[in-house]
């Protein structure tokens, strides 16, 4: 088999993302096989306190957990920033896919699907609460950089009117080898325009949403475009459409559901379990320590 051309990572963080990104790399070993590269990034702060169970099961699922640095990278602290963080580290495949850590893969799937060359490639974002279309003239001012003239509709909108790019975070793929003019990478030009706006007090709202502010301008200023993907590959569950189950006639790859409860709600939450088990051995993560003690048992 050739070596995988895409890295998917996502953070595992205790308490709440350590166990729902066990769930998540089960799901996309079920449905990617092994066609992408797994990485799971923890803060350096909290890489001692992952429980060695969820080490255990993604270790199982070919998936290595590995530490970034936190202090001093935003002030004050940005957990929300994590994902850019773990996005400017190294990795070694021609692409990189950031999943959030409560997304779950459904179908069988193909990495063609979800990368394109020269393209940052996600969805729009679910809504948009945090500002106006005065506020983004204000950030792209910021930035120094001129507003787009594309616009997009946001994936909840209501009404035909389209908006300035606005993209959810949840999950994106970009080329990791492109460079701009200015020879920065797109992790590079994110964190730097994340931080230009954050300096910036006059622009209300930035937090905790500044991943997602900056990430269409750095789209622009690291020199790609937008591959804007359909909404069966990042298919966003909750809000406008709590309680309400999947689409029919609909082939969803893939949901961001964003609370186990959710899951449980659209009768998901089995099949993420049997994914675990049919990948790793187990529909629970404390599961596998009582798996090694009955190997010692039986030896």
């Amino acid at each position: 088999m050739m070596s995988p051309r895409l890295t998917v990572y996502f953070i595992v963080e205790p308490p709440r993302y350590e166990q729902m990104a066990c769930y998540l790399a089960g799901s996309l070993r079920q449905q990617f096989g092994q066609t992408v590269a797994l990485v799971g990034y923890c803060p350096d702060t909290k890489i001692d306190t992952v429980s060695k169970d969820v080490i255990a099961v993604l270790a199982k699922l070919g998936c290595e957990v590995r530490p970034f640095r936190v202090e001093g990278r935003f002030s004050p602290d940005y957990p929300h920033g994590n994902k850019i963080l773990a996005t400017l580290e190294p990795r070694e495949t021609e692409f990189s896919a950031f999943f959030d850590s409560d997304v779950l893969c459904l179908r069988p799937n193909k990495v063609e699907s979800i990368v394109k060359d020269g393209h940052v490639s996600l969805t729009p974002a679910a809504s948009m609460v945090w500002g106006t279309g005065q506020t983004w003239h204000r950030i792209y001012e910021t930035c120094g950089m001129a507003l787009p003239e594309e616009r997009v509709k946001l994936m909840r909108q209501k009404g035909a009117r389209q908006r300035l790019p606005y993209f959810s975070s949840g999950l994106f793929s970009f080329p990791e080898k492109h460079r701009n003019a200015e020879g920065q990478s797109f992790p590079q030009v994110w964190m730097d325009l994340a931080q230009t706006i954050d300096k910036n007090e006059e622009i209300p709202g930035r937090r905790p949403y500044l991943d997602q502010i900056s990430l269409p301008l750095a789209i622009q200023k690291a020199g790609l475009k937008w591959n804007i993907l359909p909404e069966e590959q990042h298919f966003i569950l909750g809000g406008s459409l709590r309680g309400e189950p999947l689409p029919e006639g609909r082939e969803i790859f893939t949901v961001h559901y964003r609370k186990w409860e959710i899951l449980k709600e659209v009768g998901l939450a089995r099949q993420g379990k049997r994914m675990l088990e049919q990948q790793a051995g187990v529909r629970r993560i404390d599961q596998i320590s009582r798996q090694g003690a009955d190997a010692e048992d039986n030896g």
